[in-house]
């Protein structure tokens, strides 16, 4: 079973993956951990204007970032056939296309792995502190790899 991923294009940058390719990021990510029900993800892609608006109003940040996530938390009174909302992905296309470029890294990769790393947000695995960290980074790198993903957090493969 595969959670039901809605993506909205609020961006026009030409780097944008399909629908599609997006949708199973995020299920995998959720597969990996054994979340297999009836959830819901929305994904919005924006522009760097958005997004440093969100950066500014929920991280205190005043400039763009590659990826936030808002989980939904617990929801009552739903309907016994409606999905379970796990909550909204907002990525910046323009971001997550400059840190490809500047880490060397496959456009295609850096996405997937953003949209993983934002899934598991959702997920409730965070990296505030070291164990933490390591602890989602192996996962990022265990989802990644079982689709021939390298690890994103090894050594750069742009030239200097």
């Amino acid at each position: 079973m595969t959670a039901h991923v809605d993506v909205e294009l609020a961006s026009d940058h030409d780097s944008v993956p399909a629908a599609d390719d997006i949708a199973a990021w995020v299920n995998r990510a959720i597969v990996a951990v054994g979340r297999e029900s009836e959830l819901e993800v929305s994904v919005r892609v924006v522009d760097e204007i958005e997004m440093q608006a969100l950066n500014s109003e929920f991280r205190a940040q005043n400039k763009p970032t590659n990826v936030l996530s808002f989980p939904a938390g617990d929801i009552s009174g739903l309907p016994s056939e409606a999905g379970i909302p796990l909550g909204d992905i907002v990525i910046c296309a323009v971001v997550v296309a400059d840190e490809a470029l500047q880490q060397g890294k496959s456009l295609n990769d850096h996405w997937a792995h953003m949209m993983v790393h934002g899934t598991l947000h959702l997920l409730g695995f965070d990296h505030d502190n070291d164990a933490d960290a390591d602890e989602m980074e192996g996962l990022e790198i265990q989802i990644l790899n079982d689709y021939g993903i390298a690890n994103p957090y090894g050594e750069s493969l742009q030239k200097t």
